[in-house]
């Protein structure tokens, strides 16, 4: 994916920073050049305003995604996902934030193995791409309160490099 996006828009840092700005929210490019976040039409000029780019670079980015076929078939599929992490904690949940080196391999496997072999009840696990977040981490949304316990042996994981419970 990122060598076509980069075969598109390396000589275009605004329409790059458009390129994220989609991936990362999950806003879909329609064959059209239209760009939608879910069900919901999104005005070039609103995007362009939150993301400090004119709203015709938001345009031109969209519409050369639609006229290129290995993008639009990236783009027309994307789908944007609620993350409760912000307000777990108001909904009686706790989140676990883990910070470790993005190409290290097994990350997510060693985090819900402790997990599950505590009998924690995960309700939602995000992990950040690397190439969209600089600081990308690994997010899980628990079930209640998480156990001491657990959060001791998630402590002795040697590739967590940070944990912080909220």
């Amino acid at each position: 994916m990122w060598k076509s996006i980069e075969k598109h828009f390396s000589r275009r840092s605004a329409g790059r920073l458009v390129v994220e700005a989609f991936l990362r929210y999950g806003m879909s490019v329609h064959s059209d050049g239209s760009v939608y976040c879910g069900p919901f039409e999104m005005a070039p000029a609103k995007i362009g305003r939150a993301l400090g780019v004119d709203r015709r670079v938001v345009i031109a980015t969209a519409k050369q995604i639609a006229e290129h076929e290995d993008l639009i078939s990236i783009f027309a599929r994307l789908q944007p996902r609620a993350y409760v992490g912000e307000v777990a904690s108001k909904l009686g949940f706790d989140t676990i934030e883990i910070s470790a080196d993005a190409h290290t391999s097994g990350i997510v496997s060693q985090v819900t193995g402790v997990l599950s072999a505590h009998k924690v009840n995960m309700r939602q696990v995000i992990a950040d791409d690397p190439d969209l977040f600089p600081e990308p981490k690994l997010s899980i949304v628990v079930d209640g309160r998480l156990p001491l316990k657990s959060l001791q042996a998630l402590r002795k994981l040697p590739s967590a490099e940070k944990i912080a419970i909220h």
